[in-house]
């Protein structure tokens, strides 16, 4: 992985969610689960990928299952450490919950 300036490494990050968004919302096995957990609607997932804070939720959304994961990178063509990294550009590293 190069090293980015922060705001290019959100920028990228931010369109590697939207990508993930667009990869659950083409499949309604996919999106229904998502759409159970955020409560939204189908119609309201366009206003939602405007914030960065559901964008993170949906990289954070993808890293919780390690299946999906593991598809959304095979099918994006990339690694999925990549998408793990990309989460934490957009909300943080993930808390230390060790003693």
């Amino acid at each position: 992985m190069t090293k980015q300036a922060p705001s290019a490494r959100r920028d990228a990050a931010r369109g590697t969610a939207i990508q993930a968004l667009a990869y659950l919302a083409e499949n309604m096995e996919r999106l229904e689960p998502f759409m159970a957990i955020t409560g939204l609607e189908p119609r309201g997932l366009r206003a939602a990928a405007a914030d960065p804070g559901f964008l993170a939720g949906v990289l954070e959304y993808l890293t919780s299952n390690e299946k999906l994961l593991v598809d959304f990178a095979g099918s994006a063509g990339i690694n999925p450490a990549e998408i793990v990294h990309a989460r934490e550009a957009l909300s943080g590293p993930p808390p230390d919950w060790g003693p």
